[in-house]
């Protein structure tokens, strides 16, 4: 197998994973084994991914690897990550009952899906006042998922504790409204997975 297809291999294998955790979530056990969040490990990324990552680190500035035209594909694909990541974070913080770090989590991960949108159209961040709405109306995010964005804007923590007491912030927000605001998130990582993931 070629070196071109082995990576082509790895890329489908990095989506499929990243899908998966969009669709599935993260659950607090394993199914059938009664292990708990604490037994949960980070996954280690492929020895070629490793390779690849450790490469690209490597290379400062390279203007023919990092930024190919106005697009920074690479980048856009690892701050998706870093969404998804976000994501399942959300996922065990509602597990433990912190309901507010869940949504927290989901603003974050819905602000970096549409950053790495941002990215791969523009080869550099947009600039914004954590109005979500108005950050997908730069990079030009369909009306539904504008509205997705607008119900997570209110949840950055600058904006949430000037009307919120840190320590009633898990009270204020329910178990069902934090799914539901997740759910949101879902949607729009989904969307911005169809552009980062198929450049």
């Amino acid at each position: 197998m070629s070196e071109m297809d082995a990576n082509k291999g790895d890329h489908e294998d990095a989506q499929d994973e990243l899908e998966r955790l969009l669709i599935e979530g993260v659950s607090l056990q394993e199914e059938g084994s009664g292990r708990s969040f604490a037994s949960l490990r980070m996954t280690r990324l492929s020895p070629s991914l490793r390779g690849q990552a450790d490469a690209d680190e490597g290379e400062e500035e390279d203007e023919g690897t990092a930024v190919a035209g106005d697009r920074d594909v690479q980048g856009a694909l690892g701050l998706f990550a870093e969404a998804a990541q976000d994501m399942a974070t959300a996922g065990v913080e509602l597990g433990l009952g912190r309901h507010f770090a869940c949504v927290d989590f989901c603003n974050q991960a819905a602000e970096k899906a549409v950053q790495s949108v941002s990215l791969l159209r523009f080869g550099r961040r947009s600039m914004y006042d954590h109005d979500l709405r108005a950050l997908g109306e730069l990079v030009d995010a369909p009306a539904e998922i504008l509205d997705e964005l607008a119900t997570l804007t209110p949840f950055h923590p600058e904006a949430f504790y000037a009307d919120t007491p840190p320590e009633e912030a898990d009270e204020v927000i329910s178990a069902e409204q934090a799914s539901a605001y997740m759910q949101s998130t879902r949607r729009i990582l989904r969307w911005a997975r169809s552009i980062v993931l198929n450049p």
